[in-house]
């Protein structure tokens, strides 16, 4: 399973999304928003506001969601099991 974390700089959503996806052993792709600004208004037209936003095959979510990162965790481990 694919998990991308869609970022921008100084963001500490971001970071600490990124933190709590590598605690759980989730690999993920990082991808700078400010490098894709045809991404972002992608992203807008979809209805995210804000960053990080999360995609996975499974699930996509925006901002920082400790409860949503478990989740995913959760599905992966069944995945691989």
């Amino acid at each position: 399973m694919s998990v991308t974390v869609y970022t921008k700089a100084h963001c500490p959503q971001c970071d600490a999304t990124k933190r709590q996806l590598a605690k759980q052993g989730i690999d993920f792709e990082v991808v700078d928003l400010t490098a894709n600004p045809e991404q972002v208004e992608d992203f807008l037209a979809q209805g995210f506001k804000q960053t990080p936003i999360v995609v996975s095959e499974q699930v996509s979510w925006s901002g920082y969601r400790p409860d949503m990162i478990k989740q995913l965790a959760r599905e992966m481990a069944t995945v691989h099991a």
